[in-house]
């Protein structure tokens, strides 16, 4: 199973505009791919698995509130900031990067789709000076560095099921690096979501504030 119907095989209830949206993504990422190499060679015949519903998984863990201030931070061509902003139309996304060229690209596809609800910033994460209810990321660097990127940039109120914090997506075992995070650390397994293989040895890790 590939493409839309991959997204659909987890995630039913999507609106017809929603399923528009993430029809595009694939032809949108192809074209501009082949002009500023964003996502490796190897994951684009893999578009939907790799990179749409793992950008989704963290919407499995968390269902976001409307109004919810999102920081996707490394986010490379708009992971996985751009399939949750689809999905959650009402929530407020800004997605960052330190390199120059993905954020061209974030900013082209976000307009091709319509997307009101994200901004995006040629910015290195510790220069942020907003604060957020969550900030996400894809393995851009090991956690404990993340946290000092990070540090500062958390709203104080919470609105969600989950308090403020971290949504991270990463692979393999984790033990090592998270042994100097003295927050407190939930650990999802991607295995128990979805059925695909490539998923078996991935999580969402939740940093609370």
């Amino acid at each position: 199973m590939e493409g839309i119907e991959l997204v659909l095989k987890y995630f039913p209830d999507l609106s017809d505009k929603q399923k528009q949206q993430f029809e595009r993504l694939e032809a949108l990422y192809s074209e501009w791919n082949a002009q500023i190499n964003v996502i490796s060679r190897k994951d684009t015949d893999n578009f939907y698995e790799r990179h749409v519903l793992h950008s989704l998984a963290i919407a499995k863990v968390i269902q976001f509130t409307d109004g919810t201030k999102i920081l996707d931070v490394g986010t490379g061509g708009g992971f996985p900031g751009i399939p949750l902003a689809i999905l959650f139309p009402k929530c407020n996304f800004l997605l960052v990067d330190s390199i120059g060229k993905k954020i061209k690209v974030v900013k082209e596809v976000t307009e091709a789709l319509g997307l009101k609800n994200v901004a995006s910033r040629h910015e290195r994460a510790e220069n942020i000076k907003e604060q957020f209810d969550f900030i996400l990321s894809r393995a851009v660097t090991a956690m404990p560095k993340f946290i000092t990127w990070t540090k500062g940039q958390f709203l104080k109120k919470n609105n969600n099921t989950f308090k403020n914090g971290i949504l991270y997506l990463k692979g393999g075992d984790l033990t090592e690096e998270m042994a100097t995070v003295k927050k407190a650390v939930q650990y999802f397994d991607l295995s128990d979501i979805y059925s695909e293989e490539f998923f078996e040895t991935k999580k969402v890790v939740y940093v609370r504030n």
